[in-house]
């Protein structure tokens, strides 16, 4: 089955030479031409010239996204470089059009270096309503947002972070209502510490979660483990607060994903295929909510979960129940920034996206906790909360 998707994806990106194309709004005859082009193109010019605004309402600007990617993480593939990431940045510009009628072009850079691309991205603001930023390493990513966001006057997010977030808070929510469970009671492990987790961290928490133990390849995140970077020693001081205190010593959860695991509520992996084990599943709370989000091959299989007990399963996949994808967030992000003129999106609007999103599902089962990206009433509903 593997193969036969692979091979019948070559085939047809080698045919169809990409997924994606330009093509003009209206018919180009001989009056027409000397409307879009020469010589009564002069007077829109001008009076962009004088109305820099009203290019937002006189050219695509006002409904085209650039999605940009230096290639340095691109799906689990990691750092393959920008020409191998085209194909992907292209499939995003094609569910854009598809899904929310946002016009995005694919832009990948043949640098990964932070100043580069942020002072590329800086040049190319004129063409576009809003940036995408696709597949670009952490921790680099975090600096190239921020430094973009604070520079441009249009919205910038990178999706990897925001809109997966976005998309795992709106499953949880309606993943605890199914197991009848408190936000601020239940205890979350997050595997991955990169750009997906760290905002899966930050929006869980600015939704009400409280007890939130990260983990990464060297285990258990904390105040007092040695040798991590500046990022990984902010999210000690956020997450992993709730410790047992004996006697003189504050002993928090340390050790690796097993040791975290022990006793919790909810597993949440970004990380790597196989990584959790049906005894780890095992040792959790009754009835634990995994959410095994690493792609193609998730952290474990549902049908290994639920043999180990698990209540809900998600996974990044099409092929199991409950896909946790972003494109069940992006298009409709974008499409409300554009339409209601956002100029930053914030974490409030995203929480609000995400409990909009969970509302679509007005029952939900163990087998049903988020609706499908092809559901028409997504992009409306997670639209409407971003303004």
């Amino acid at each position: 089955m593997k193969n036969d998707i692979q091979k019948e994806s070559l085939a047809i990106h080698k045919k169809l030479r990409g997924k994606i194309e330009i093509t003009p709004k209206a018919k180009l005859t001989k009056k027409s031409l000397g409307l879009f082009y020469t010589p009564g193109v002069g007077a829109v010019s001008t009076h962009i010239a004088e109305h820099p605004e009203a290019a937002m309402k006189m050219t695509l600007r006002g409904n085209t996204v650039a999605v940009v990617s230096d290639g340095s993480a691109v799906l689990g593939l990691g750092n393959i470089g920008p020409l191998a990431a085209l194909p992907v940045m292209e499939g995003k510009a094609m569910l854009f059009k598809t899904l929310a009628g946002v016009d995005a072009f694919p832009i990948v850079l043949n640098t990964q270096d932070p100043d580069a691309i942020v002072e590329i991205v800086k040049a190319l603001e004129p063409s576009f309503g809003a940036i995408n930023l696709e597949d670009i390493a952490a921790p680099q990513c975090f600096e190239i947002e921020r430094r973009l966001r604070e520079a441009l006057k249009i919205p910038v997010m990178h999706d990897d972070q925001h809109g997966t977030a976005m998309v795992v808070l709106s499953g949880l929510i309606n993943a605890l209502l199914v197991r009848g469970s408190k936000k601020n009671e239940v205890r979350v492990v997050v595997n991955g510490a990169g750009a997906a987790g760290t905002a899966i961290v930050q929006l869980l928490l600015m939704y009400g979660f409280e007890h939130i133990v990260m983990v990464d390849s060297q285990g258990a995140i904390h105040n007092g483990r040695k040798g991590m970077s500046d990022e990984k020693k902010h999210l000690a001081t956020i997450t992993n607060r709730f410790c047992h205190i004996d006697e003189e010593h504050v002993l928090c959860t340390k050790g690796d994903l097993r040791a975290a695991l022990f006793g919790a509520d909810v597993f949440i992996g970004v990380s790597k295929g196989g990584i959790l084990k049906e005894d780890m599943v095992r040792a959790m709370n009754p009835d634990p909510i995994i959410f095994a989000l690493a792609n193609p091959v998730p952290e474990i299989y549902p049908d290994e979960a639920k043999k180990a007990g698990a209540l809900v399963v998600a996974t990044g996949r099409s092929d199991f129940p409950n896909q946790i994808n972003n494109a069940l967030g992006f298009p409709g992000i974008f499409r409300g920034a554009l339409d209601h003129g956002v100029t930053e999106i914030t974490d409030t609007m995203l929480v609000r996206a995400a409990e909009k999103l969970a509302g679509i599902i007005k029952k939900p089962t163990p087998t049903m906790i988020i609706p499908s990206p092809f559901d028409k009433s997504v992009v409306k509903a997670v639209s409407s909360a971003i303004r």
